[in-house]
């Protein structure tokens, strides 16, 4: 890292001197606090690897210049293929209809050919895996209780592939290794660090949980990519802002900026097409899962108080009030007003054949609706339809063996097994000299190391956010708690831990957040060095540890059949089995 960018991370203006009672006192042993420059507290700039790095690889300055120029996309790129080389191994593996692939697998089928899901027989699953092609469409409609996005989503992979496991698990995968791509940038832009950032796209890579989600025709994993992309679009929209209003701060004689009340409170942002960006993914969100709302109204007041510390910092005297005054109504067209309509607009297919279940509602049970003279019958048919999926969600309370409780999700306490199989010796993959059965399983649960240092890595952000006010762990506190706390309120309906996917990419940044201060900044003496030295052992430790765990229940993962014993000897708690 140079010296001009390390004292920008550090706090001090580059070029901006102490005062000189305070350099008097540094033979006494007297350290400064660093300053900030403004510009820098605004916008503040990469880090850039040290000198030292590139004295080892034998790179000239030249080169070293471009090499950091193409890591910030080369890194990100290089962790996503081998996120996306993981994911697409054997995707067509099991050969099955795994736990809710019956549902939504079917369901992205009938939307792709006719527009709107139809009402499958129960035994039809064989059929489908023997011969797709004999199977018909049933033109019934069918009752459905989630939003039709993420099974268009699902339904594009097979009208690429076909009506085969590998079809309808082909863009699950796909959006599984970009968001691995989205999640390395989004850290690089998060911590100013092109190796941080990768670093939480490498532990989403290896989470067992993101990994099997990316291989499962399940909702939650669309879900959980239309939110990390709202998240990094919220995140760009948050730089560009700053940079408008430090660009529109004036500049004193010795060519620093200073803050002034007058433009940062007066100042209007603009046209922020990166806010709407983020209000289409959240309504695509929402339009996958219902709790993409409560994502959504989080990363609401996340930008506006986004907006409030950018205006108090430029110098505005009642940074609420300018907020109020210049933000608020453009912050709310931008997002909620665009994903409502983002929303609507995914039942186009509902909308358009006039065939799908309670599509002529109004027209029938609801022709004496008092509201009929005010709304088309598509739209009363629309909000029936969904009054009525509210109530059986909320309602949802009969057992079932793999159902949890969301205080145990973040210690892997219960996960759900999606496919099990016991084979004989010498049959489907098990080895011939096998005393007993083996086992063939696919488990969805985390990285088990992962997500225990992820415990740790959550206090920590707590501590950083509450105590040192750092944005960036409050960042990442909200969006864990956007997908995790509305879960609580429903303790009576039977909930699933792979429901804890949607926060899994934010747990990784908590993790390299952890890393990163456990590695610490650039020594100037040698007891920095020292110190610095200990934490990347202790930080590269954990990291290879977390690999290690990823490669041991990798049979779990993939339905690889393996003896029981080993079956057994990965069952660590009793509540897995």
């Amino acid at each position: 890292m140079t010296s001009t960018a390390h004292d920008a991370l550090r706090g001090q203006a580059a070029g901006e001197e102490p005062p000189p009672w305070q350099q008097r006192l540094r033979r006494f042993g007297y350290v400064p606090r660093p300053v900030t420059g403004l510009r820098e507290r605004l916008v503040p700039p990469y880090a850039r690897p040290s000198d030292r790095v590139w004295t080892v690889l034998g790179a000239p300055p030249a080169v070293a210049a471009r090499l950091w120029r193409l890591a910030a996309w080369g890194g990100p790129l290089l962790v996503a293929l081998v996120a996306g080389l993981l994911r697409f191994w054997h995707l067509g593996s099991p050969h099955a209809v795994i736990f809710d692939e019956t549902y939504y697998a079917k369901d992205a089928w009938a939307l792709i050919n006719q527009g709107y899901e139809g009402s499958w027989p129960k035994d039809v699953d064989a059929s489908i895996l023997r011969n797709p092609d004999a199977v018909a469409v049933p033109t019934d409609p069918g009752y459905v209780v989630h939003p039709p996005v993420g099974k268009w989503v699902i339904g594009l992979g097979e009208h690429l592939f076909g009506f085969t496991p590998f079809g309808w698990r082909f863009m699950v995968a796909v959006l599984g290794t970009l968001s691995v791509l989205m999640l390395c940038r989004i850290g690089r832009r998060l911590f100013r660090s092109t190796f941080l950032g990768c670093l939480a796209g490498l532990l989403l890579a290896v989470d067992g949980l993101h990994f099997v989600m990316s291989r499962t025709a399940l909702l939650d994993q669309v879900l959980m990519f239309f939110v990390l992309a709202a998240f990094g679009c919220l995140l760009v929209d948050r730089d560009r802002s700053r940079r408008r209003l430090a660009d529109a701060l004036p500049v004193d004689a010795d060519g620093l900026l200073r803050p002034d009340a007058v433009v940062a409170g007066t100042l209007r942002l603009g046209w922020r097409p990166w806010r709407i960006a983020a209000g289409v993914m959240l309504g695509l969100a929402a339009a996958t899962k219902w709790n993409g709302l409560y994502i959504m109204a989080a990363f609401g007041v996340l930008t506006v108080l986004w907006d409030v510390g950018a205006r108090r910092t430029a110098g505005a005297h009642r940074p609420y009030e300018s907020v109020l005054r210049r933000d608020l109504l453009p912050a709310f067209v931008s997002t909620v007003p665009v994903a409502i309509g983002t929303y609507i607009v995914s039942w186009s297919g509902w909308i358009v054949t006039d065939k799908g279940y309670f599509r002529n509602w109004a027209t029938t049970e609801g022709r004496d609706s008092s509201w009929s003279w005010l709304f088309p019958d598509w739209w009363r048919s629309l909000w029936h339809y969904e009054s009525e999926v509210y109530g059986f969600h909320v309602n949802l309370t009969s057992g079932h063996t793999y159902e949890s409780n969301p205080w145990s999700w973040i210690v892997l306490g219960r996960p759900v097994s999606y496919f099990y199989e016991d084979p004989a010796a010498g049959r489907d993959g098990c080895p011939a000299g096998t005393a007993e059965k083996c086992a063939r399983e696919v488990l969805a649960i985390g990285t088990p190391l992962l997500w225990w240092a992820a415990c740790f890595a959550l206090l920590y952000v707590l501590w950083r956010w509450f105590f040192r006010r750092d944005w960036r762990a409050g960042a990442i506190a909200c969006a864990v708690a956007a997908g995790w706390v509305p879960w609580f309120h429903y303790q009576e309906r039977t909930i699933f831990l792979f429901y804890a996917v949607v926060f899994v990419p934010f747990l990784c940044l908590a993790v390299a957040m952890m890393l990163g201060a456990l590695l610490g900044p650039p020594g100037t003496d040698a007891a920095a060095e020292r110190r610095r030295t200990i934490g990347a052992v202790g930080a590269g430790v954990l990291v290879l540890l977390i690999i290690w765990n990823f490669i041991y229940f990798w049979p779990l993962y993939t339905g690889q059949s393996i003896p029981m014993e080993d079956w057994r000897d990965r069952m660590w708690l009793d509540t897995w089995v």
